[in-house]
């Protein structure tokens, strides 16, 4: 006890030395915790002033300011020459530590770009989030996701260029055919060889003049096919292209409206419900709101809206692309002035900071506060929903079953195979209540032979049982609950596995047929309501467990069948057909190529190559393209 006074009191002198030593000028502090962790950032005109506050009287503080000084073991301070400075550094600061104590943008989301690689002899079309110094072409930034969904439907319908990640060179190369956008007209196919660079380059650069705003010429073609189409009594097919005319130049319009300077805003507008925090903004180009986004906060329930809303406008800004003339909020801040200056540096111009109390612009930040409150009570009913379909769903089924915690882990096994044949086990994984895919396991049941699933349970599990005993890395997780697809022998077969490792983990068996819970050592199943969140969980695990079983099951019964096709070659066995599907992916690879690339295949030489080759070649032309 007396250690920890002592320890107490070190403490409370070593931050009041540190305090002694503050000067009285513009800066920025960074608070940290006993293990080095830096918990809050903040900004101050007078750094002695502003840090002492903390250390005296707490009677004047929330319980977070509370909270956080009782976890200040030491601090730092940086001196700045203004408190623009201060505010710029403590913002870069802050996203560079997210620090817990300070109110951050949960989700911080960067406006998106077109960009097109002109280096590349067949560019894509690629949607990113952020500028490179690359040399590509980047077009936007598109504020309103509205906008850039028309204009990616428009150039798809419009301009034939290709959506596809292939290597074009290394498809022309392999001969391999076209995707189904060639044959439907969505794509010249460059893949196929036949498309000069210059003719494709000359798409792109329509593309890039459509997303500019520029006139193409599209919208004329479309209006002359529209007119050919309704003079030939083809009113369906000019509906269509009506429809398709009139998203182009709603793109079009869209596009110049970025463009132009005359009343650019943005509007801000905070709602708050329960812990959740959400600010919505409008953006207003041209004198017309071309888009909203939202943004959720990390905020306590009793942060100030007013201190909420600067710190989101501090941590925006920082890597926005375009600032407007006026910044329009629902609250006045306390670092208007630093914050106007700040941003007037960054754009070159000045910038407005407004708080209306009437007018054109309090209407607008009436419509933004509307449209917080219509977005946060949306997010709260699906954060509700959300939690009812994984965390509430556990709690039922936790009390459902007689289990004193909510099971955080849950394992579910499942037997799939046809008539005894290539019979495989899967292991899916829950935690808390949704699909962990990358613990998932799959089995192939080496012991047992035919149709026999209470004896491959009993195999898989008793292999998964041992191989956690053995502290095997991808088995070392131990599940909150076991989830055995079958009735009551399934369930009684994977216990007795589990009892003679001596372990003693929750474990269930879901019958399909009456979708009945079986538990170990209990004769009556438990009956859950069909519409208990509880059974919900179970059935969504189980077939999941059932899909990846599946799955497994017909890519081995494939894969047996291609290999016996390969085996009918004379020369190349069981262990040479293995190789060549290895190696080349598909059937339809193999038989494409040639007999340089089929050596290349493990354990492959010139003349077993050239078997293969002569197989799909020149024996039977006809089986060759079956």
């Amino acid at each position: 006890m007396n250690e920890i006074i002592k320890e107490q009191n070190n403490k409370k002198e070593h931050i009041e030395n540190l305090v002694k030593g503050l000067p009285d000028l513009p800066g920025v502090y960074i608070m940290k915790n006993v293990d080095g962790e830096v918990i809050y950032v903040g900004k101050a005109i007078s750094l002695k002033n502003r840090v002492r506050q903390y250390f005296r009287s707490q009677r004047n503080h929330g319980s977070k300011v509370i909270a956080m000084v009782s976890h200040i073991a030491t601090f730092d301070y940086i001196i700045t020459d203004n408190e623009v400075e201060a505010l710029i550094l403590e913002c870069n600061l802050i996203k560079k530590y997210s620090p817990r104590y300070n109110i951050l943008l949960k989700d911080d989301k960067h406006f998106p770009y077109v960009r097109i690689d002109m280096s590349e002899d067949y560019p894509r079309v690629d949607v990113v989030r952020k500028q490179e110094d690359d040399k590509a072409i980047y077009l936007g930034p598109f504020i309103a996701s509205s906008t850039l969904q028309e204009a990616l439907e428009a150039i798809r319908a419009n301009f034939p260029i290709r959506t596809c990640k292939k290597d074009i060179s290394k498809a022309i190369e392999k001969h391999e055919r076209p995707c189904l956008n060639f044959y439907t007209g969505h794509c010249v196919g460059p893949c196929t060889g036949n498309v000069p660079v210059s003719t494709y380059k000359e798409a792109i650069n329509n593309v890039i003049n459509f997303l500019q705003g520029k006139d193409t010429g599209i919208e004329k073609q479309l209006e002359d096919q529209m007119q050919l189409a309704s003079d030939e009594m083809d009113f369906e097919k000019a509906a269509a292209l009506r429809d398709r005319l009139f998203a182009i130049k709603r793109v079009i319009e869209k596009q110049k409206a970025i463009s132009t300077s005359l009343e650019d805003k943005d509007i801000f507008a905070l709602s708050q419900m329960g812990a959740d925090t959400m600010i919505q903004g409008m953006f207003m180009r041209g004198g017309r709101i071309i888009g909203t986004e939202h943004y959720q906060m990390q905020a306590d329930t009793q942060d100030n809206p007013a201190e909420i809303l600067q710190s989101f406008l501090e941590q925006y800004y920082q890597d926005v692309p375009f600032i407007p003339a006026e910044i329009i909020l629902q609250h006045e801040i306390e670092n208007e002035e630093a914050l106007s200056k700040w941003l007037s540096e960054k754009r070159n111009k000045k910038v407005h900071i407004i708080t209306p109390q009437r007018g054109k612009n309090k209407d607008l930040i009436q419509m933004a506060e509307k449209n917080a409150e219509q977005t946060i009570t949306k997010f709260t009913m699906k954060k509700r929903a959300d939690w009812e379909r994984h965390e509430g769903a556990l709690l039922s089924l936790a009390k459902a079953i007689g289990l004193e915690n909510p099971p955080r882990r849950i394992e579910a096994y499942d037997i799939s195979n046809i008539q005894g044949t290539d019979s495989v086990a899967s292991m899916v994984v829950l935690q808390d209540g949704r699909p962990m895919n990358k613990e998932y396991r799959r089995f192939k049941i080496k012991t047992v032979v035919g149709p026999n699933d209470f004896a491959s349970m009993a195999e898989v599990t008793e292999r998964r049982f041992k191989r956690f005993v053995e502290n095997s890395s991808s088995f070392s997780n131990a599940p909150d609950l076991i989830l055995i697809d079958g009735g009551k022998i399934q369930l009684a077969f994977a216990y007795e596995q589990m009892q003679s490792f001596g372990l003693n983990w929750p474990m269930l068996g879901l019958a399909k047929r009456l979708e009945e819970v079986y538990l170990p050592g209990k004769e009556d199943p438990i009956v859950l309501d069909k519409h208990d969140p509880a059974l919900h969980v179970l059935q969504r695990i189980r077939d999941e467990a059932h899909r990846f079983a599946i799955t497994y099951h017909r890519s081995l019964r494939k894969k047996r069948y291609l290999t016996s096709q390969l085996e009918e070659i004379k020369g190349i066995g069981k262990k040479r057909a293995q190789s060549l599907l290895k190696h080349f992916k598909s059937m339809d690879h193999i038989k494409k190529a040639t007999i340089e690339e089929l050596i290349d295949a493990e354990g492959m030489n010139k003349v077993s190559a050239e078997l293969v080759y002569d197989y799909f070649h020149k024996q039977d032309p006809e089986r060759a393209n079956n």
